[in-house]
């Protein structure tokens, strides 16, 4: 209970309703306390915060890879930001609590130049992934010196290989090297092109592929 010391127009000490008083050398002052409720979690809530929470998981180790992917689309938001947004709306499936990455509908790089034609992976040594595709290079917004965006990404340990510009589209082919530990597992591959001047594809989706 809170005590008037000076009548109703003087300072206060203790509390009064949702107002503290207390007085510090002689000067009283007043605060409010802070108020506390306890809400519980809607359906819709823990729904949002489960896949909000596994599109983190899945973008975090991918983040420098999204800076080239999404580096013309980081005027309003960061590429991660970008990625998280288009993997909660396109990429996310099943029902709570069972949500999964639908990794077919990833998107890991965003742009005009012409697409990967016929990507393909597969994996003959431990350590390796071997990437092969078509030569584009005569579509339009093509060039055969446009780099090879490969990535793998593997879902079990949740970490991501990836390799830029070390292969060209007329070149068709490349090894990207993996940790040789991850020797039985899946990984996801995807695929894109960036030019000279920073312009990049649309990743494309190639699929799983099962570590020798």
């Amino acid at each position: 209970m809170g005590k008037i010391s000076k009548g109703i127009l003087g300072g206060f000490s203790g509390k009064v309703g949702t107002v503290i008083g207390f007085i510090v050398k002689g000067v009283s002052y007043m605060r409010s306390i802070a108020g506390s409720y306890s809400q519980p979690n809607t359906p819709a809530q823990l729904e949002q915060r489960a896949k909000f929470g596994l599109a983190i998981s899945f973008v975090r180790p991918l983040t420098e890879l999204l800076k080239i992917g999404f580096r013309n689309y980081t005027d309003k938001m960061s590429a991660s930001n970008y990625a998280m947004s288009y993997t909660l709306k396109n990429a996310i499936r099943g029902a709570y609590p069972d949500f999964s990455i639908d990794f077919a509908n990833v998107l890991l790089s965003k742009g005009t130049l012409a697409g990967a034609l016929n990507p393909n992976a597969l994996s003959i040594a431990a350590g390796q992934v071997t990437f092969s595709w078509d030569d584009n290079s005569d579509e339009i917004n093509a060039a055969p010196t446009d780099g090879a965006l490969l990535v793998a990404y593997n879902p079990t340990r949740n970490e991501a290989v990836f390799t830029n510009g070390e292969s060209t589209r007329v070149d068709g082919t490349q090894v990207l090297n993996v940790p040789t530990s991850y020797t039985g597992d899946s990984l996801e591959c995807y695929m894109a092109f960036v030019d000279a001047k920073g312009n990049v594809a649309d990743s494309k989706y190639i699929g799983p592929v099962v570590m020798a």
